[in-house]
């Protein structure tokens, strides 16, 4: 150990003096790639600055590149991590309080497997010296790698969900969605990874100036065929087929606080679709606030519309069941978030919502963290799970019949459901959502932007309903069809075109990119113990010696 300038410093072996950092400059740094972790926010809705998806993580990246061990590197990754979770779901805090700045750490640990494999790929082996093109060739491979497993591994429910994943930034890039279809938002992040990890290589700062020009230059090549190969790879998608149309009637009342009046609301709009020619009509979540089995004088209230129109009505019901009208599947009495699609002679079926909402609809360790239900709007009350994905049977008044594949809310997150209900014959995704709790936020818009990702990787056209904005639906190619904002109140006609019942690669071969991800960062943690333990024989053989 040496100093220079009231600087410590080492000398490696070399001969080569590194910097040495101190207490203060490793927060400084941590601090640092807080901030520039949330860069990558912007392009996710609402701004939608899709670009900013392929250099967004460059300037964490560089960052992470400059800690001195791997431990720092991993540090500064998982400061990075919470720095994006704050900016992209800050709107969560009505629900959770303070405790968003612990889910975030939690979710922020997700980017540390990607930050020491980074830190490998793109250290200097000496100073002001780049990698070689060799070590670049792997981490093309290892780094992305690293990202998709972390996006993956947060998916789970219980962490929240696949929320902003950097491959849904790319919702509308038009160049590159249709690749959904082929891995689905897994390879979009996989490829944007290792985009920016390029850009990170080609811009690093303090190369020496002999060897700058023609590695940046090698670099930036590298990234741009990258580019080229995805749009290519996105072009040669096949366009799903169309084989007829589905002309949907939804309904969104906007913000209406108590159950009946937004009841009433729902008829009145309902009854303005009269003569339009619809063939089914959508309510959005927590449309019914009643169970349609304990409530009869409502259900005919429905059946009643769905016989003045001619066509079934699918409604969202958000109502405590009676244990003595639950059946022995359901697990019982309890408020239960229900899809139930109504005829002019009661109800045809239903579906109840699988994946809740963390804090919104229920409170994980409730006996822990129950408290906060007194200083935010947390969920008073647990709701139970549905137990099985149903595929509801619709009528058309020209005879045939549509296979309606519902979802609720922030199931519309989840890449596989879609997949699974595309495979269990839905010929079309109805998602029923409300955001009311966040309304002023840019949650909708990012809960909106979702159904154009299912809509690609399912090769299914997805409608995404709400009861309080933003109501869209997309064609099974991605493309917008219409979109009711925010401020939008009333009915709504959108004719949805149906595709052929050929699956997409993505929808038959499942969660390919990570569990290929997860098979290559396996291998290369055991390469790396390998490596450590026979680095370990020889030093202790020749101290032995």
């Amino acid at each position: 150990m040496a100093s220079s300038a009231g600087r410590p410093v080492s000398v490696d072996a070399g001969g080569h003096v590194w910097l040495v950092p101190t207490r203060w400059s490793r927060w400084r740094y941590r601090a640092l790639s807080a901030l520039l972790g949330a860069v990558p926010a912007v392009a996710f809705p609402a701004l939608s600055a899709w670009p900013v998806g392929f250099v967004g993580v460059v300037p964490a990246t560089l960052v992470i590149v400059a800690a001195a061990v791997p431990r720092e590197a991993a540090i500064r990754a998982w400061c990075g991590g919470t720095g994006f979770f704050l900016a992209t779901c800050y709107w969560l805090v009505p629900n959770t309080g303070p405790f968003i700045v612990v889910l975030g750490l939690a979710l922020g640990v997700t980017w540390m497997p990607w930050g020491v494999l980074v830190w490998t790929a793109l250290r200097p082996r000496l100073p002001s010296q780049p990698p070689g093109y060799r070590r670049l060739a792997w981490a093309l491979v290892a780094v992305p790698s690293g990202w998709v497993i972390g996006e993956f591994a947060r998916s789970w429910e219980g962490f929240g969900g696949p929320w902003a994943l950097l491959g849904a930034s790319q919702w509308n890039a038009r160049p590159f969605l249709p690749l959904a279809a082929v891995g689905g938002v897994w390879l979009l992040s996989f490829l944007l990874a290792a985009v920016n990890l390029l850009v990170a290589a080609a811009v690093m700062p303090g190369l020496r100036s002999g060897r700058r020009r023609p590695w940046r230059a090698g670099v930036a090549l590298a990234a741009g065929l990258l580019v080229a190969v995805m749009v290519a790879g996105a072009a040669a998608v096949p366009t799903p087929a169309n084989t007829g149309t589905l002309t949907v009637g939804g309904v969104q009342p906007g913000v209406v606080h108590g159950a009946d009046v937004r009841f009433a609301d729902g008829e009145a709009a309902t009854r303005s679709l009269v003569g339009t020619g619809v063939d089914l009509v959508v309510w959005g979540e927590s449309s019914v606030g009643f169970d349609l089995v304990d409530d009869q004088a409502r259900l005919r209230r429905l059946e009643d519309l769905s016989r003045m129109l001619g066509v079934p009505v699918l409604v969202n019901t958000d109502a405590r069941r009676a244990d003595e009208v639950a059946s022995p599947d359901d697990g019982g009495g309890g408020i239960y978030k229900s899809a139930v699609l109504v005829g002019p002679d009661g109800p045809r079926g239903r579906y109840d919502k699988m994946r809740l909402v963390p804090f919104g609809e229920y409170i994980p360790l409730r006996p822990v963290f129950g408290w906060l239900t007194a200083v935010t709007e947390a969920a008073a009350e647990n709701r139970r799970k549905g137990v099985r994905l149903t595929v509801l049977a619709a009528g058309k008044p020209d005879g045939s019949t549509i296979r309606l594949g519902p979802l609720v809310c922030f199931e519309s997150a989840f890449p596989d459901m879609t997949r699974r209900l595309a495979n269990d014959g839905a010929d079309v995704v109805v998602v029923q959502s409300a955001t009311s709790t966040f309304q002023d936020s840019w949650a909708p818009d990012q809960h909106a932007s979702l159904a154009a990702l299912r809509a690609v990787e399912a090769g299914r056209p997805v409608l995404h309903a709400t009861l309080t904005g933003v109501s869209t639906a997309f064609d099974a190619s991605g493309r917008q069809l219409f979109r009711l904002g925010r401020d939008g109140r009333g009915a709504y006609v959108v004719d949805l075109p149906l595709t052929s019942a050929t699956g997409t690669p993505y929808a038959r071969l499942g969660d390919w990119v990570p569990l290929g991800s997860l098979a290559i960062v396996a291998a290369v943690a055991l390469d790396a113990a390998v490596l450590r333990a026979v680095r370990l024989h020889r030093a202790r053989r020749f101290t032995a010696g």
